[in-house]
């Protein structure tokens, strides 16, 4: 992490002192006197707002979808005004470095207009799953599932390649926080919303690579968030949709879940911890009541004895506690607006992400409201002012490095950006990566003079991998695509019974809305939903009914592997790639480094030396 100078400290402290002597005007008396920031000060430093949409005309609340990709007037004042601490940004805020890179320095010109402190830019740049950048300009790689298939070949390389090239991306933008790496252990197949955003199901190997990741990124000066305390991996519901509960002993905790925390809290010093929301009886059981006058265990945001008695005593945490957004149904569905942030803070939260909606003129007197609120909780001793103080002090040290970063600079950013040595290491991950679960000595595919049918999720990936069949194997037949998206069921028979062999990939499980982006897309998530069934209801038909013609089949995972279970009995052979992203370039062609390594592979012209960080519920002999 970079390290501010003497000189530097010295002019940062002497701005504070400045301003902390400027009375009444802007201070209360007691706070001159003390040269301590008035409470409302300290608390707008506690927020992290999401600027996704912002409509300038009325809109019902929640309807907005217009994306904000420059700051309205009306929003800089109430970042100056209200001295807030930070923002989330999303894809919908980025289209290209020069926008990006004026956004975020008209977010900072905000901040500087209140004081010394820059605001903290936030982005959940996971790489593979979750990347909010536009993944045609910027590196976004196969994900951390990925990177643990490589870890019995390549140990942590790809872990710290991934960590130093994100950063980098990120900083030349102007974006100082990344809420990355996720270091749950994924040890349930059914888990809706982590899976392969997860290292894997061995919490030491999690621990090795999310320690080397979260290094990587805040040598180069990025502030790193782990997620999500205390665990999210044995969950098979989505935190956006319900509230899940981890009924695991203490010490299952402690050998499973906590491991990557603790160890990478020792080896790495995250600059914060995200905080996850779900319950936790082992290590919490005391209840609340909701909103609607039911009583329930206290989820982790919102538990003092999670966030306080484990991560701070026990775990011996010093750095900055984020709660996930307040705004998903495992928070929103129970508490009104200030009693998560006020219930979060007294546990011990220092940062509250996503606490109020900001989307158009009519809603932003929301965030007074919420301050006037927490104001009011201090001052009754709800919220104690002793631990604002010493949590708003956190905030300062946490920033102090971001004061000596470069100004983001967009030519900069655009010789940084998917740089060809970028995209050079995120084909060597996908290449790495690829992992062969059975049928390996029946490969490589001869496509020569035969009729290849490609099952896949729709046209785009179907096309990128036979693009990069061709491209490797110029003698090959004829290659014809089945989209599951636009499907004739009785035509894509035909083609299957009239193949020679059939290579069909699926993703599951569907897109879940922390990789979609957030509770905004409830309604879209919910259409998705259907369509996902169908289709996977007619992917396995179709698998049946090759595998009855007898038909040579290759089955391959483009996400999670443990559907693998259920599709291998129908094929000779099943890989992985535990990604399965394309984007087209400048000149209008569809690339992928996973289709990219898969074809070579499948051709034989590279071999597979991934490894399945997971266990299969029934594992296929090779």
């Amino acid at each position: 992490m970079a390290v501010v100078s003497k000189a530097g400290l010295g002019k940062w402290l002497g701005s504070v002192m400045m301003i902390c002597s400027l009375g009444a005007s802007s201070l209360t008396e007691a706070a001159a006197k003390q040269k301590t920031p008035p409470v409302r000060q300290m608390l707008g430093q506690k927020l992290m707002l999401d600027l996704r949409y912002y409509c300038e005309q009325p809109v019902a609340p929640g309807a907005c979808r217009t994306p904000l990709t420059q700051l309205p007037p009306a929003l800089a004042e109430l970042i100056t005004q209200h001295h807030i601490g930070g923002v989330i940004l999303f894809a919908e805020n980025l289209q290209d470095p020069e926008q990006i890179v004026k956004l975020n320095l008209e977010l900072q010109q905000a901040a500087a207009k209140a004081g010394v402190l820059p605001l903290f830019i936030g982005i959940d740049q996971e790489g593979g799953r979750v990347a909010r950048l536009p993944r045609q300009q910027s590196t976004s790689f196969s994900g951390n599932m990925a990177i643990g298939a490589t870890f019995a070949q390549h140990g942590n390389r790809f872990a710290t390649e991934v960590g130093q090239i994100l950063a980098t991306e990120l900083l030349s933008l102007g974006i100082n926080v990344n809420f990355a790496p996720t270091v749950d252990v994924n040890v349930n197949p059914q888990n809706p919303v982590i899976n392969v955003r997860s290292f894997g199901e061995e919490p030491h190997k999690v621990a090795v690579l999310g320690s080397a990741m979260t290094k990587a990124m805040q040598q180069k000066g990025l502030l790193v968030s782990l997620k999500h305390f205390p665990g999210h991996g044995d969950t098979h519901v989505d935190s956006h949709l319900g509230l899940p509960r981890v009924d695991h002993s203490k010490e299952q905790i402690a050998r499973v879940d906590l491991l990557p925390f603790a160890q990478i809290i020792k080896e790495a010093a995250p600059a914060m911890i995200m905080t996850a929301h779900i319950q936790f009886p082992a290590l919490d059981s005391s209840t609340f009541s909701s909103k609607n006058g039911e009583q329930m265990v206290k989820p982790a945001t919102l538990s003092r004895s999670i966030l306080t008695g484990v991560l701070r005593e026990q775990l011996n945490y010093q750095g900055l506690i984020v709660t996930d957004a307040l705004d998903m149904a495992g928070i929103s569905h129970f508490f009104t607006v200030p009693q998560a942030v006020i219930e979060t803070f007294a546990a011990g939260a220092d940062i509250a992400l996503m606490p109020v909606k900001l989307q158009s003129p009519a809603e932003l007197a929301n965030l007074a409201a919420l301050l006037d609120e927490l104001e009011a909780a201090v001052q009754s001793g709800k919220l104690s002012q002793r631990e604002l103080y010493a949590s708003y002090q956190r905030i300062v040290a946490a920033k102090q490095p971001l004061q000596s970063q470069a100004r983001p600079d967009a030519r900069l950013a655009r010789t940084v950006l998917a740089n060809p040595l970028h995209r050079a290491s995120e084909l060597a991950l996908a290449r790495a990566a690829v992992t062969v679960v059975k049928g390996e000595s029946s490969l490589p595919l001869n496509l020569t003079n035969k009729t290849t049918v490609l099952l896949m999720p729709d046209l785009s990936k179907g096309t990128l991998l036979k693009n990069y069949l061709k491209q490797l194997a110029p003698n090959a037949g004829n290659i014809e695509l089945i989209s599951l998206q636009r499907l004739n069921l009785d035509q894509a028979k035909q083609q299957i019974a009239a193949a020679d062999q059939v290579i069909a990939g699926f993703i599951s499980p569907m897109q879940s809305l922390a990789e979609i982006g957030g509770m905004d897309d409830l309604s879209g998530i919910r259409n998705l939903g259907e369509a996902y069934q169908q289709q996977q209801q007619y992917f396995l038909q179709l698998l049946q009914y090759g595998a009855a013609l007898k038909k040579p089949q290759t089955f391959v995972s483009l996400r999670s592997p443990y559907e693998i279970s259920l599709y291998a009995p129908y094929a000779e052979r099943t890989l992985a790639t535990y990604a399965y992203h394309g984007w087209q370039d400048e000149k209008g062609n569809w690339v992928s480094p996973v289709y990219q390594a898969l074809a070579e592979v499948l051709l034989g012209q590279s071999k597979a030396t991934g490894r399945l960080p997971v266990t299969l519920v029934t594992q296929p002999e090779n």
